[in-house]
């Protein structure tokens, strides 16, 4: 069932939708709010050890406090026609900055179920760029296309057109705060 919530400042109403007009089956909803929570977690949990150097992706001693470069490395091992352009660009304090703040946004919001569209546009622009510095018909792989990239994108595109965090999460009390804004 839908509400209707007027915007403040304003005398016209809008109506918000939530996830159980999207996806009608309490199941289905559930499935999606997991793949959220997971792509979340694989977000969250990328910032996390980047940030202590758990031992995991990122050694302790190349860890962000302690003064390591999260994605200084990553960038500065970038192959193919796009490697010029990445290492340019990114490969400095600021690239580490924003890398890690992608990071801790994206995971957070996929993990609490609020502004899954801005972390499905960030995060597949993320999934892209990643991609573009491995592009495996140029550098070889098991599949001459895609990579995990494009599934890390899509479950993030998946989670915010269904309003998957409306199930196990903020997303619909945040639906009444911001309605169908970009901000949902």
């Amino acid at each position: 069932m839908s509400t209707t919530t007027a915007r403040k400042g304003t005398s016209t109403s809008s109506t918000t939708v939530f996830q159980e007009q999207v996806v009608t089956r309490a199941g289905a909803r559930y499935a999606l709010a997991f793949g959220r929570i997971v792509i979340g977690w694989v977000f969250l949990w990328a910032f996390v050890d980047k940030l202590f150097g758990l031992g995991y992706a990122t050694p302790a001693e190349r860890a962000w406090l302690n003064g390591g470069t999260p994605a200084q490395g990553y960038i500065g091992g970038a192959e193919g026609p796009f490697a010029g352009f990445f290492q340019s660009t990114f490969q400095n304090a600021f690239g580490d900055v924003l890398f890690m703040a992608g990071l801790l946004g994206i995971g957070l919001a996929m993990m609490l179920g609020i502004g899954l569209k801005v972390a499905a546009v960030t995060g597949t622009l993320l999934m892209v760029f990643m991609w573009m510095t491995q592009i495996p018909w140029v550098l070889g792989g098991t599949n001459p296309i895609t990579t995990s990239h494009w599934v890390e994108a899509a479950l993030l595109i998946i989670a915010a057109a269904t309003l998957a965090g409306d199930t196990a999460g903020l997303g619909r009390q945040w639906g009444r705060v911001v309605g169908n804004s970009w901000l949902r």
